[in-house]
Formats: structure tokens, sequence, C-alpha cells
């Protein structure tokens, strides 16, 4: 059985990391070939193979990102939203590459940014093979946004798109986009399509979608390598990063730490309300992983210790079995890989309950779930980690709540199934 993973790139991001672990299980299996496909290559990875691999290639595909991106910015509500919605008007045909005629079983992840336009989607489906979709947000089955928040158009139909157009209308660019979708999932004889989710609340929405009526919906979580995501002791672990060793330290982690959706204004909140609220300040400190502003850092009430990018994930092992507690007050989420890295080294969590988040979070038993977006919440939560918990109960249950259910093993078997079952269809 040959499959072929197809993502826009291999970088660090969560889809990309979920893609490199997931095609690593599958070349463990005898009768599996895997690779994958993806347009920009920046590994090394011989199982890697880029569509864009010439100098003009490089310039043509920078060229699509950038049509897209100018595009939506005449129409976009306002810079925030900027990176949040993909009209998917450009993007390459690769339903002719050899990798792709070869393969039995496609399995996309994410292919938005210039990559796959819903003209290029609609190509590959057209070739008959069947197709796996793992959502790692929900701009397959929406008009373009890749988080709807409140909107529930996407159930009927797009359209009217308050939350990220200017101008809202009945035939705007959710409405266009939706159409165009609907071209691929409703008005075509589909192949043998598995729609999954990579958590309960995302396939819960994929499911209430018009565009999905057709297609089944499971889910799967992405797979974690808890040999390398494992308890570190914590004085080990702070030594080596050179952090102190005698305070209680909390966790902030965001590739970007000031995008408006990591929720870093409520972090700031809590933190100047826990402060408040504790007998001794002078005993908490900071680790901001992630790409951070230092005038930031220093505006906020404890000392701070800003660790930048790192992507060893031996080295973010560390991090996390350093911390105290993580804390992640998102306010839009799928299920995320940073919960699922910090519980497996035994770190619990306090975020807000909001998207997969509370699959992960159970509430006082791998950490705290806080009322979302509530600042006086997730101080609470993070105080009741620090000051009131049996921190090696929750700890214990944490890393066992990863075994049981992001390990590896256990999601590679459920893809497994996944492929089984449509090549016998």
């Amino acid at each position: 059985m040959k499959i072929l993973l197809i993502n826009t790139d291999d970088s660090m991001g969560g889809a990309a990391i979920a893609c490199l672990r997931l095609l690593s299980l599958l070349k463990e299996e005898k009768d599996i070939k895997a690779d994958l496909l993806v347009q920009q290559k920046k590994g090394k990875r011989e199982d890697v193979t880029a569509v864009v691999n010439t100098w003009l290639a490089h310039k043509m595909a920078f060229a699509r990102f950038a049509v897209e991106r100018l595009y939506f910015r005449l129409l976009e509500k306002n810079k925030e939203v900027r990176f949040a919605f993909s009209p998917a008007n450009a993007g390459i045909d690769i339903s002719q590459h050899p990798l792709v005629q070869e393969a039995d079983i496609i399995h996309l992840h994410w292919i938005n940014f210039g990559f796959l336009s819903t003209q290029s989607l609609q190509k590959l489906f057209a070739l008959g093979k069947p197709i796996v979709w793992t959502l790692h947000d929900m701009w397959a089955f929406t008009g373009g946004c890749h988080h709807s928040g409140n909107c529930e158009n996407f159930q009927q139909h797009c359209g009217n798109c308050l939350p990220y157009l200017k101008n809202p209308a009945d035939d705007d660019l959710s409405a266009r986009v939706w159409e165009n979708k609907r071209r691929i999932f409703i008005d075509t004889i589909l192949p043998s399509v598995q729609i999954v989710a990579c958590s309960q609340w995302l396939a819960a929405r994929a499911r209430k979608s018009s565009l999905f009526k057709k297609l089944p919906v499971t889910s799967i979580p992405n797979p974690l390598d808890t040999a390398v995501f494992y308890p570190i002791n914590k004085a080990e672990a702070r030594h080596k990063l050179g952090l102190p060793i005698d305070k209680k330290l909390i966790l902030f982690a965001a590739a970007k730490v000031t995008v408006i959706w990591k929720g870093f204004s409520y972090f700031q909140a809590a933190l100047a309300l826990l402060k408040e609220s504790v007998s001794q300040p002078e005993a908490i400190e900071l680790v901001i992983l992630g790409e951070s502003d230092e005038e930031l850092n220093k505006s906020l009430p404890f000392k701070t210790h800003a660790l930048g990018r790192i992507t060893d994930a031996q080295k973010i092992a560390l991090v996390y079995s350093a911390a105290d507690v993580f804390s992640i007050p998102s306010i839009q989420e799928n299920l995320p890989n940073t919960i699922m890295e910090s519980l497996a080294c035994g770190t619990p969590a306090v975020g807000f309950e909001v998207g997969g988040i509370p699959e992960m979070i159970e509430h006082k038993q791998t950490g705290f779930l806080a009322t979302y977006k509530s600042a006086e919440s997730l101080a609470e939560g993070i105080n009741w980690v620090l000051f009131e918990a049996d921190t090696q109960t929750l700890a214990t249950n944490a890393r066992e709540k990863v075994l049981a259910n992001y390990s590896q093993e256990v999601v590679k078997e459920q893809y497994l199934k996944v492929y089984k079952s449509l090549v016998n269809q």
C-alpha cells in the first residue's frame, strides 16, 4: 500500500510535526510505503519531496502566497485577521505529480497559503483515489476562515462574514469560497473519502457543516513521541536551562506570543491578579517559550525568562519539565500540541474551556479548566496548581492521559484501520 501525505511544508508548525511523526510511524509497517509531499522543503528527510525545487518555482510559490494575501487584504476586516482566512484562489496543480499518480491513498493535511487552491483540490478528487483529509482547523468546511468563532453560517451556507470581512454580504468572499467547495463536496461524485479531525470538538463541528453532509467524519488525535516528551527531574531540567531551582515557574509557549488567538492579554491580566492574591509574589517567575517582544516581557508583573524559539524537541521537553504549570489562554484552539507535550512531561496545564482543550485538560485531574476569556478564572487555576493541588497526582494523571490517548502506537493503529477500510472499499 502506497500512502502519500500532503502538507504545505515540513517546518515546525503543528500540522507539519504531526505529518512527520505519522510518516515515521507508517514507515515501520512492512506492507506500507509512505512519503510526504510538500510545497517547499526545509528539512533533510529523504522521504519528504518538494514540489518547489528550482529558483523559478520558489519565486512562483512566493507569488502565489502574495497574490492570495494581497487579495484578502483588500477585503479583510482588520489586520488582526489577515492570516486567519484563506481564499485558496491561488495554488498549484499536483494531480500529475509522480508521487500522486503512484499513491494508493492520498492523505491531505494543512494545504493553505498558496499551495493548493480549491481548483487544485478538485483535480485531486477527480483522480478517484481514496482520500483521507486530516483537519487541523475548520478551513476545509467553511467559506475560508480557519476558525469560525461564534459564527455558525458554515452549517448552511457561508456569506455575511462578520468576523473576517469588512463588507459582509450574501455574495461576499466567504460565499464564493463556499460555492467553490460545494462543487467539490456536493456537486460531484466523490471517491472514497474519510474526514479525520484532530479533536472530538472539531469532528463535531465538521459533522454540522453542510459541505460534509455526505462524508464520514471521525476523530484521531495527532501522535506524540512519548520517548522524547517524558518527565525529567525539575532540578536537572532547570539546571540545564539556567533557570532558578527555588522558584515557582509559570510557562507560556507559542510560536509567536503576540498572535491575538493565543490570548496573551488574558495571561497578562491573570498574572496581575495573581500577584495581588499571593503572599510571596517574589517566589513566582515566568518562562516564555517562542518569539516574544522584549518590552512586553518587561511589562509583566513577575521576573521573566524569555527563551526565544527552540526547535530541538528534547530541549523543548526540558522546558516543559522545568515548569510547575503551563498556561495556555488561547481563545481559539483545536487540540494543541503544546498541551499534549506539557502533560507528557508531567506538567499540568491551565487553559480556557474552548475547542478541543477540555478533551486534554480534565478539570483538577490533569490541570485546571478556566472559564472562557476570564482572567480571574485563569489566575485562580494557576494559583490552584501552584499552591493547592497535589502536584504528584496531577503529574501522574497528566502522563497517563497522554499515554492512553496520544501515544504514537495508539494513533498509528487508528490510522491503519482507516487506510485498510478505504482500500477494502
